[in-house]
């Protein structure tokens, strides 16, 4: 999976009103369905097609699905039935619990659903097959648009399903989120706050419940006054655990969604509560508070309406917040905006998002424990100027997610283990060495390199420049990734990438010299020997010279040059055009090379014969040549092996073809100056 540099400069957040069609028609949900209107037929999805490889990638259906429009399963299918609840959402045969959790956190919230799920869709008159939704996914909304076939067994729905049996919303939507992440089964395995995130573009934070701050009951009643989704689960010490069934009726390593926090008047004092629901419609907490348990008994029939207590099996309970913090262990909170939910003021916050690539060979070079590749991940340049409102420090989350790993599933990719360092800036531009991070410790870090699509941290650090190093925990990992940082006070950010540029000495013109050094009677000797008495000679001949001469070079290991850097010499070196090289031309380039053989040892500290493709952009330096990460990733593509080495002679190459694209560079500059000089004098 080969990933290319992405610009990293900073872009405004998007807006959902601006949601971006996806279908490959390039045609919106709109112009779809007046087509189908038009010619009076069913839409059929071309891009998520009713069939095998839109539900499995890595095996056969266990069970002959058959795909059936809502009218073929039911008479009277509806979208919707006394409006989207979170009794809507029953799990099926697929292990997307985390999502489910989600979409019952998002019914709470009318106006964030609304943005999800456009509710001006229905089986009416204007029925054509086709509906709907909009998903945030790094950075842009975007608008996916699917057709109602939906996978069925004996004339069941599969997957997730509404308890109304002709009620489709919630089915839809789990199929345009498939479609989104490339098939059913790419949605199995995953943590809530990455569907969340996906329904919201908000960010999340993540809590330990046995670590919580004392404050813990008050942080969530704020997130669920404020619309946040919340999730919570328990974990788990084995994978034989995954979905056991405690004592108590609660599920290990399965996503719950909080949907209520509230106190009541229980024997004369104030009891905390909260209420959860499991996804699953059914199995229930059986502990004090439960449904059934006989505390209900002492409290009014007005305050058990006030809060929706029912004795139904729907997965949905209420429990004492004390044996919560008990038996739960993780809480998921996406909030809508980043105000800190330990806080009771609001803010208006200020976003920006850089878009990259880790790039095996160039931009991968994994955590700090790896110093030697750290330096050469992508930078970026935080200017953090005002103090918060009566404060000494700047606040700021900065939110790291790799892209499109769910999606890549298929391919065999995963999620990376990832994470980033934040370090004081040293004060000067560009792109830092290896060097400064040797000496310099980080100000602060993110909390852990976890496995998750996002990690997120808040900080409060002085006014001033930071450099922050988004990686992977291991080096050579390639993944595309997203930063956002959100802060109180508008802070600047850039991308410490190189700028392109060309530092090259002065072409060498040697003067004859009355007295030829032993090196040069050398060259000549063997110069005359193979070309003849006109001294010249072709690819192959320059290729024996070389070759013959270089390997009586002691300090410096290589397999012997190639003849297509013969003929790349001879290219560039060649000024009367006739395909060959003369002795002088010979000398010139002879001194070339011997500066890159010093710049290419100085690299080599292996004394290998071969150079880490990470100390690429050092060398390139070195010899005059400063390239941003975009260049520098595709020559590292070109030049370097498996082991991301190169060798001598494709580091040679690879000098010899940058130093022709800057001569075809500056004399179109040439020639431009002198065309804009014309201009101006006409």
């Amino acid at each position: 999976m080969p990933y290319l540099y992405q610009d990293s400069k900073p872009r405004a957040p998007t807006l959902p009103g601006t949601a971006r069609a996806t279908h490959s028609s390039g045609k919106a949900y709109e112009e779809l369905k007046q087509d189908c209107l038009r010619r009076g037929v069913l839409f059929e999805d071309p891009d998520f097609p009713a069939c095998n490889s839109s539900l499995f990638f890595s095996e056969k259906p266990p069970i002959p699905f058959i795909w059936k429009r809502p009218g073929d399963i039911v008479k009277d299918p509806k979208f919707i039935i006394g409006g989207a609840t979170r009794t809507d959402i029953c799990q099926g045969d697929l292990g997307d619990c985390w999502l489910l959790a989600a979409i019952a956190s998002l019914t709470l919230n009318e106006k964030t659903l609304a943005r999800v799920v456009p509710l001006d869709q229905n089986f009416g008159p204007d029925y054509a097959g086709l509906f709907h939704f909009q998903f945030w996914q790094h950075n842009e909304w975007l608008d996916v648009v699917i057709d109602d076939r939906l996978p069925t067994f004996k004339g069941r729905l599969v997957f997730l399903h509404s308890a109304e049996r002709n009620e489709f919303w919630s089915a839809l939507l789990e199929k345009a989120y498939a479609k989104l992440n490339g098939s059913y089964e790419a949605l199995k395995g995953g943590s809530t706050i990455e569907a969340m995130e996906d329904f919201t573009g908000g960010v999340g934070e993540m809590y330990d419940v046995k670590k919580a701050p004392d404050n813990f009951y008050e942080i969530l009643e704020k997130a669920l006054k404020r619309c946040s989704m919340v999730g919570c689960s328990i974990d788990t010490s084995s994978a034989a655990e995954s979905e056991a069934k405690t004592p108590f009726g609660l599920i290990k390593g399965h996503a719950y969604s909080v949907t209520g926090i509230d106190k009541v008047s229980y024997l004369g004092r104030q009891v905390q509560l909260i209420r959860i629901r499991n996804p699953w419609g059914q199995v229930e907490w059986n502990g004090p508070w439960s449904d059934n348990s006989p505390q209900w008994c002492s409290v009014s029939p007005s305050e058990q309406r006030r809060l929706s207590q029912a004795a139904l099996d729907d997965g949905e309970f209420w429990m004492k917040f004390e044996d919560f913090k008990v038996h739960f262990d993780k809480v998921e909170i996406c909030n809508l905006t980043p105000d800190a939910l330990e806080d009771s003021t609001a803010h208006k916050w200020e976003v920006t998002i850089h878009q990259g690539s880790w790039v095996r060979g160039s931009t991968a070079g994994g955590c700090r424990n790896f110093l030697e590749t750290f330096w050469t991940n992508p930078q970026i340049k935080l200017h953090l100027t005002e103090k918060d409102d009566g404060q000494d420090d700047c606040t700021f989350i900065a939110a790291l997610m790799q892209k499109d790993r769910r999606k890549l599933k298929k391919l065999g990719a995963e999620m990376l283990t990832i994470g980033y360092s934040i370090y004081e800036s040293p004060g000067r531009d560009g792109h830092l060495g290896k060097d400064f991070f040797r000496y310099h410790p980080s100000k602060a870090r993110s909390k852990t390199y976890i496995n998750l699509r996002e990690v997120s941290n808040r900080f409060k650090l002085p006014p001033g420049d930071y450099i922050l190093i988004p990686t992977t925990f291991e080096p050579h990992q390639e993944a595309d990734f997203c930063l956002r940082i959100f802060s109180e006070k508008k802070a600047i950010t850039e991308d410490l990438d190189e700028n392109v540029a060309i530092d090259l000495p002065e072409p060498l013109n040697p003067t004859p010299s009355p007295q030829e050094t032993e090196e040069e009677k050398q060259f000549r000797a063997l110069f005359e020997q193979i070309s003849g008495k006109d001294m010249e000679i072709a690819a192959e001949e320059l290729e024996y010279v070389l070759n013959a001469v270089l390997k009586r070079t002691k300090n410096i290991k290589f397999k012997k040059l190639s003849l297509i850097s013969c003929r790349n010499i001879i290219s560039l070196m060649d000024t009367s055009g006739n395909g060959k090289l003369e002795f002088s031309e010979f000398k010139v380039f002879w001194e070339k090379l011997k500066k890159w053989i010093n710049i290419f040892l100085q690299f080599d500290f292996d004394k290998s014969g071969s150079m880490s493709s990470y100390e690429l952009r050092s060398a390139l330096k070195a010899a005059g040549y400063q390239l941003n990460n975009y260049l520098l990733q595709l020559i590292v593509l070109r030049y370097s092996d498996e082991q991301f080495q190169i060798e001598f002679d494709d580091f040679l190459n690879c000098l010899i073809r940058l130093e022709n694209a800057s001569r075809v560079f500056q004399a179109l500059s040439v020639k431009n100056k002198e065309f804009i000089n014309l201009n101006i004098g006409e």
